[in-house]
């Protein structure tokens, strides 16, 4: 295909259109409007350890692709854990920062991170990027490159290009096309169906409200009001303000405001907790989620329930929640693999990597089988005839 390749350092040198051409049916966190408002609210660049590198891929003078790309200083924000690797690094006086990533800040969810125009989508383009970039990594000194939450297809190239798979867990919802929220109640057993209704029924005896904004429903005072609970939630749980700037939230106010679900609780009339979750025909992202006061039950309604009566009513194909909590699984949500892919310069290193990943590999799939095994939907019973 001829291509080379191009490295920019801010969203500026990238053109609007021409990444809205690369990002057809892309999640709403891989649009422009998404990168630029982490660049321009400081969330990522100057000293937060995040600096943009993002990879343009070029046919003669006609842009075919966009890799978004960072260099990191520290391994905070990945949801992939390194930090191990970093130390042996540092045992044996070598630098492992900085180091290379494929990735959107804060957004453990998979997709497709070779943003290309369609009639460009490919193969051997796919194949260009693995080896361009490891041939960066070496030109640059990076000590590695961090290819994270990666899809299957691409996952696939990567290891034909040497680099190492790793696996982990999320726990994500699936619309098996449901009429109604009790349409997939019906998939739980008895118990269980009763426990959630109980659960959700339990916030109306603490007059607690629940409401939905979308779009243009959302006013600035909510998204200020959402901004306090993400901030203050994560000065109690982590002792700082969050990744995420007020500026970048104002931003997301402004640009893309269209792919915004907000879910506010209101106790008595006065707003006490919130939840942000991205969406597009692709599916449902929950993002970010605030409380300025404790409430039994407050935190699966918000998170877990409303965003799956949402995909619901807009008939969206899945619902992912975020990383981690096997609690999501009493609530309808089932394990599903999410893959990483890594390429370490150092050749004794790497290959330390692949033997470390390759035994974790059966601590993840033993992983899998027991959550999935405690899913509580009912058993479907085969026919006997069979």
């Amino acid at each position: 295909m001829n291509l080379t390749y191009t490295i920019v350092t801010s969203m500026q040198q990238i053109n609007a259109e021409d990444w809205l051409l690369c990002a057809v049916n892309a999640p709403p966190f891989l649009s422009y409007e998404f990168f630029t408002a982490l660049e321009e609210s400081q969330s990522v660049g100057a000293d937060s350890g995040w600096e943009l590198r993002a990879m343009l891929i070029w046919q003669g003078k006609t842009l075919v692709a966009i890799v978004p790309m960072y260099e990191k200083s520290h391994s905070y924000g990945e949801y992939v854990f390194d930090h191990a690797w970093a130390n042996a690094y540092q045992k044996h006086q070598l630098a492992y920062y900085p180091k290379l990533l494929v990735a959107v800040p804060f957004t453990p969810v998979t997709a497709n991170k070779i943003l290309a125009k369609p009639e460009f989508d490919c193969p051997e383009l796919t194949e260009f990027v693995f080896e361009a970039v490891k041939t960066l990594c070496s030109l640059e000194q990076y000590s590695s490159i961090h290819w994270l939450f990666i899809d299957e297809k691409q996952k696939r190239v990567a290891e034909k290009a040497l680099y190492c798979h790793r696996k982990s867990v999320q726990f994500q919802w699936h619309n098996l096309d449901f009429r109604c929220f009790d349409d997939f109640l019906g998939r739980f057993t008895s118990r269980k169906r009763k426990d959630i209704r109980k659960e959700r029924r339990k916030l109306l005896t603490q007059d607690v409200v629940i409401e939905h904004l979308s779009g243009d429903q959302i006013s600035p005072q909510d998204m200020a009001f959402f901004y306090q609970c993400y901030r203050q939630t994560y000065i109690k749980r982590s002792g700082h303000t969050g990744y995420l700037t007020q500026r970048f939230f104002e931003q997301i106010y402004v640009n893309l405001r269209a792919n915004v679900l907000l879910v506010i609780a209101r106790q008595q009339a006065s707003p006490i907790a919130s939840a942000l979750y991205l969406y597009n025909d692709s599916g449902l992202y929950g993002r970010y989620w605030g409380a300025l006061k404790e409430v039994d039950g407050l935190h699966f309604e918000c998170c877990y329930y409303s965003g799956i009566e949402f995909a619901i009513q807009r008939k969206l194909p899945i619902f992912n929640p975020g990383t981690q909590g096997e609690h999501k699984l009493l609530r309808g949500f089932e394990p599903i693999y999410c893959e990483s892919v890594h390429h370490l310069n150092e050749p004794a290193f790497h290959a330390a990597v692949v033997d470390y990943v390759e035994q974790e590999h059966h601590t993840i799939e033993h992983y899998f089988e027991q959550t999935n095994a405690v899913v509580p939907f009912k058993k479907i019973q085969s026919d006997n005839n069979d």
